[in-house]
């Protein structure tokens, strides 16, 4: 099972959280801040993911990631899934946003928050993997920005 999907930029600022199991605030500040330390520590010529121990717990946690540009994508898995696989849903996920974005960069996550939060709800839901097909996660963003747009605004007003 996927735990958290984490997007950091390279100075630590998180520029996305998705927790899959509930934790309390503080919890997750603390679990954020070891990732963190964790990622950010990695050379880039050793392997992209790292045995967490107990950070989200006494459970094992694996810590699978990448760096692209001026951001780390990290995702935190249970020990049933695969390193690989991760890192392969960790490569759709970004793709699919440079596709929605158009070559997708930092800005786009702190300004479109909303639209990066559905893409990632298309492809994973409660912590599981639902969608990895890049054709079928861009229709269902496209026809989500066809909903935003058909949407008419209400006004109220008062008649006194």
């Amino acid at each position: 099972m996927i735990e958290a999907v984490l997007i950091f930029n390279l100075q630590g600022l998180l520029r996305l959280t998705k927790f899959y199991r509930h934790y309390p605030e503080q919890k997750q500040q603390q679990i954020v801040k070891q990732v963190y330390q964790i990622v950010s520590k990695k050379s880039e010529n050793v392997c992209n993911f790292v045995e967490g121990g107990d950070i989200l717990g006494d459970r094992s946690l694996k810590i699978i990631f990448r760096h692209y540009a001026t951001l780390y994508v990290v995702f935190c898995v249970d020990p049933s899934e695969s390193e690989l696989g991760i890192l392969d849903l960790i490569q759709v996920f970004v793709e699919t946003l440079d596709k929605c974005f158009k070559n997708v960069c930092e800005l786009d996550l702190v300004f479109h928050i909303d639209k990066v939060h559905h893409v990632l709800n298309e492809i994973i839901t409660g912590g599981l993997v639902a969608e990895t097909t890049m054709p079928n996660i861009l229709q269902a963003f496209e026809e989500q920005k066809k909903l935003e747009k058909n949407e008419i605004p209400v006004f109220f007003h008062d008649s006194h």
